[in-house]
């Protein structure tokens, strides 16, 4: 059974200084965090970093999903529709604000394989409690990852 799914996105950054420069980013979903959905954004590889070294925003995919229809979020991740056919992500950081567009169309696919993962509604269903809780008192005691 799947648990997850990625979808490739090419994103501009239409406030950036070469707004209409697409960069290679991903949305991701992982039937563990069944309430997130992730936007990863590459790094240029390094001996400290390695290949695959990414940096991941989390928000909460019914923000994503009610974002592509009208302006939603307060936090650190604000999603709005932009022009015609994209999605505005607003991320703000401790030391700035990044505006992010991505494909509707995308965008909506990438919600479509989420919500087949994971139908809305049913996301309780897909969170291990039990382990989560485990973790948390073996932190707590000093023994990090021994379940009690």
């Amino acid at each position: 059974m799947q648990l997850s799914t990625v979808r490739p996105v090419p994103v501009t950054f239409p406030d950036g200084p070469a707004p209409d420069v697409p960069v290679e980013a991903e949305l991701r979903f992982d039937a563990s965090l069944p309430y997130a959905a992730c936007l990863a954004f590459p790094l240029t590889p390094c001996r400290c970093t390695g290949d695959a070294a990414r940096v991941c925003w989390y928000f909460s995919r019914e923000l994503l999903n009610e974002g592509r229809l009208g302006p939603v979020g307060s936090g650190d991740v604000r999603i709005r529709p932009g022009a015609a056919g994209e999605v505005l992500i607003t991320l703000l950081g401790p030391v700035g604000r990044a505006v992010v567009s991505a494909p509707e169309d995308l965008v909506t696919a990438f919600l479509s394989d989420c919500f087949a993962l994971v139908p809305a509604g049913a996301e309780s269903h897909h969170l291990d409690v039990d382990t989560a809780l485990d973790r948390l008192l073996a932190a707590e005691r000093g023994t990090p990852g021994d379940p009690p």
